[in-house]
């Protein structure tokens, strides 16, 4: 999941850490920017910060609160609603799509404008 210098240093102040220690420990750089690091599960690459233990069954985000731009917009991103074909694949990998409330066509498109992805 990407993350930016702001989201890094509200994340970095959650855990008491200060912005370089926090990038150290907690992200890494790709081609696409800097991004939380992942474990390898069961289920796959989860976010450092998913945790599948606490309530059995469920997937909790342990940083709900200040979870990154890519994850508050999921799954309203440009690239899964240029096609049913694309936004039906990962439906099939997130229970959670088509699951949920409706959005209105107005929020989903503030949602997808936020992040490039």
């Amino acid at each position: 999941m990407l993350v930016d210098d702001e989201e890094a240093t509200g994340l970095a102040g959650r855990m008491g850490l200060g912005v370089p220690e926090f990038l150290e420990r907690y992200t890494r750089q790709t081609s696409a920017g800097r991004s939380l690091t992942e474990k390898l599960t069961p289920h796959g690459n989860d976010c450092v910060f998913l945790d599948r233990e606490k309530i059995p069954g469920k997937a909790v985000c342990g940083v709900y609160d200040l979870r990154p731009k890519q994850c508050r917009t999921w799954p309203f991103w440009k690239s899964l609603l240029v096609s049913r074909k694309r936004w039906e694949l990962a439906s099939r990998m997130c229970p959670g799509i088509n699951r949920g409330p409706r959005f209105e066509p107005e929020e989903i498109a503030q949602r997808r404008d936020v992040i490039d992805i």
